[in-house]
């Protein structure tokens, strides 16, 4: 099935089909073995470090990726235009298109990945499966019939039995798919799956699958080449997710012991060496409690977690990738591949987790990355994240000699990330990889689901840190008397401060004592400071007997903080007029909640809608949000047309409440 000659097809240069952290990952590989490397950018790309470290960049098209990255023909042009040789496709956009592996090879270009034919095969969710089963691998039942009409969709789900999952034929990374528990919900999920799958792979197909209950995750990385030859490298544990989206990937799993992962990995290759199959690949699997494993699907490329197989196994798999596609042979055998210590990676997106994990975009005001740990990313202060690709900002891996170091190093590290100006989940990775269940290595793919209040909470000390925020809103204020070490001449008057958190304001009064230290007030709590140092960006202090230090942005009337791993961005709105409540969408008006793309709109004029009713759905980052009404009445206006790209607070929908 790989549809190629076995020779050797060298290369010079390669043009990297991709932006951002991947892009500058395999740059970092291709450079080291000799390789020109050439970058392709979308206009919201043009200042993107992959582009200023690239050797030559062309320009590819527009924004939205339909626009740039999954334009095939620009592509293929640019290599042209450029000289490269090869084509690497990284992830996501068009690494799993046969179309455009064809079209390389249609060019005389070689595609750095398996060949047009594996990845058809593959690529298709229903056919995948078909394959799997005559190789003997173990697959979940399900439907993927061609019949795709809504009755037959859900008299199918119905004899699979609920719940059943959802997926994309085409899809990956989470879109597309959809967990649903019971008939009633269906519809509504086999409307939104397809619309998802057909904006992010253009194919509205989709297969059902009974969902296993709180399965493991887990995959086998696989590398084939042109000779016949195939082997395995472990496997991952990629269990922790949410909106079914890896967020902690983590290898070896703790789930899965030496038997086991010789029965799984003597699959993996029993399958790609029935297809012939060429380059890195993953076959992943749901592994029940009992230890049965069944196959879900394979993806055709490089994972975003193959860092840490790389750190585990101690190889480079973008050479081995370049190696491949050059004709040479992989070299190297299955006993040749030895498991080192342990390897765990974060995925630190530009999202919201308190808010459902909505997708945050803007300028990322100061970004600085712990030292002493290998981090992906392609961002630096200053840089502009945008709102037309996934959230995805930079991988955090560790490795230790146990799984507890390498959880520990990683815990250390992700407390000294420094991101200043867009929310991240840098928090909540934190307290992912604190959880007991994740530290007893007991996380299924429902951990998130299970324990969300939990990781959601406010720590306990929140209340000194909104103090300390406001106490360096007033110390750092150009109008404030000036901070000097040692006592002060008299105290000061108690001062209210009003500050936004960016989800409610808080009163907040700060009074300096005489013997120089400083007083925060809060809702019947006084939380005392005394400042040791203070620098225009961090401040060394003693609360509670303790010394500590946090560092800190102040950007006008707005403050970013980073104190024991949390990052707080606070507003002061002390002089501000008070605002109304319009934006909660008290006033009819319903806002984007984000800069993204009209994918449906689910009511017109005239019609009457209930309070919390959806109204509007948008795409931002390749996930979907739904907008609902803020009151019940009569829907008076439709402001934008689906397809549209809005920006945040635009006004999507208007309503008449009802008297």
């Amino acid at each position: 099935m790989s549809g190629a000659i076995v020779k050797r097809t060298p290369f010079f240069k390669i043009l990297i089909a991709n932006r951002g952290e991947i892009a500058l990952r395999i740059m970092r590989s291709a450079r080291r073995l000799g390789h020109g490397v050439v970058a392709v950018y979308s206009d919201a790309d043009r200042d993107a470090l992959h582009v200023r470290e690239a050797d030559q960049a062309v320009r590819i098209g527009e924004a939205l990726p339909a626009q740039s990255y999954l334009k095939i023909d620009a592509i293929i042009a640019a290599a042209k235009a450029s000289g490269a040789g090869a084509v690497h496709p990284g992830y996501g956009f068009l690494a799993e298109s046969e179309d455009f592996a064809q079209a390389c090879r249609d060019a005389g270009l070689v595609f750095i990945g398996p060949s047009p034919e594996a990845i058809l095969a593959m690529g298709n969710k229903a056919g995948a499966k078909e394959i799997m089963r005559e190789a003997g691998v173990p697959c979940v039942p399900g439907y993927q019939g061609a019949d795709q009409s809504d009755a037959v969709m859900l008299a199918e789900a119905g004899a699979i039995g609920f719940p059943v999952m959802i997926k994309a034929v085409a899809g990956g990374g989470g879109r597309g798919m959809r967990l649903v528990e019971d008939a009633a919900a269906f519809p509504d999920a086999l409307r939104s799956a397809r619309s998802e799958a057909q904006g992010a792979f253009g194919d509205p197909t989709v297969i059902l699958e009974r969902a296993i209950v709180n399965p493991r995750h887990i995959e086998i990385q696989v590398f084939g080449d042109r000779h016949g030859n195939a082997i395995h490298l472990g496997e991952r544990d990629c269990s922790v997710q949410r909106r079914h989206q890896k967020l902690v990937e983590e290898a070896p799993s703790p789930a899965v012991t030496p038997e086991l992962r010789v029965r799984m990995g003597a699959v993996a290759v029993q399958a790609v060496k029935a297809i012939g199959y060429e380059g890195a690949g993953t076959l992943e699997f749901l592994l029940d409690r009992a230890g049965n494993f069944y196959f879900m699907e394979m993806n055709t490329r490089l994972q975003v977690e193959h860092p840490v197989t790389e750190a585990i196994t101690g190889l480079d798999l973008v050479e081995l990738q370049l190696r491949v596609a050059s004709g040479a042979p992989l070299g190297l055998t299955q006993e040749d591949v030895t498991l080192s210590g342990h390897a765990i990676e974060v995925r630190l997106c530009s999202e919201d987790a308190a808010h459902d994990f909505m997708p945050q975009s803007g300028r990322m005001a100061r970004w600085q990355m712990p030292d002493g740990i290998r981090v992906e990313h392609a961002l630096q202060s200053g840089s502009e994240i945008p709102p037309f690709y996934d959230s995805m900002i930079a991988k955090v891996i560790s490795h230790g000699t146990t799984r507890d170091e390498a959880r520990g190093k990683l815990i250390c590290a992700l407390e000294d990330v420094t991101a200043f100006g867009v929310t991240t989940n840098q928090g909540f990775l934190i307290d992912c990889l604190r959880h007991p269940v994740f530290a007893r290595g007991e996380a299924t793919t429902a951990f998130i689901g299970d324990n969300r209040d939990a990781l959601l909470a406010p720590r306990p000390d929140r209340g000194s840190d909104l103090a300390l925020a406001a106490l360096l809103l007033y110390v750092t204020n150009p109008h404030a008397p000036p901070w000097q070490r040692g006592r002060s001449l008299a105290a000061t008057f108690p001062l209210g401060l009003r500050i936004d958190l960016g989800h409610g304001v808080q009163e907040i009064e700060i009074v300096r004592e005489r013997d120089g230290s400083y007083i925060a007030a809060r809702n019947g709590d006084r939380f005392c400071f005394a400042i040791d140092e203070l620098s225009q960006d961090s401040i060394r202090f003693h609360h509670a007997g303790v010394m500590e230090h946090a560092q800190f942005l102040r950007d006008g009337d707005r403050l970013h903080i980073l104190h024991r791993g949390v990052t707080l961005s606070v507003r002061d709105l002390t002089l501000a007029p008070p605002e109304s409540a319009s934006a909660a969408g008290g006033d009819g008006k319903v806002r984007a909640a984000m800069n993204g793309r009209v994918v449906a709109v689910l009511v017109k004029p005239g019609d009457k809608v209930a309070a919390g009713q959806p109204v509007m759905t948008l795409e931002a980052m390749k996930m979907e949000h739904v907008h609902t009404a803020g009151v019940a009445g009569t829907v008076s206006s439709i402001d934008v047309a689906e397809g549209e790209q809005v920006i945040t607070g635009k006004i999507v929908v208007e309503i008449e409440a009802a008297a």
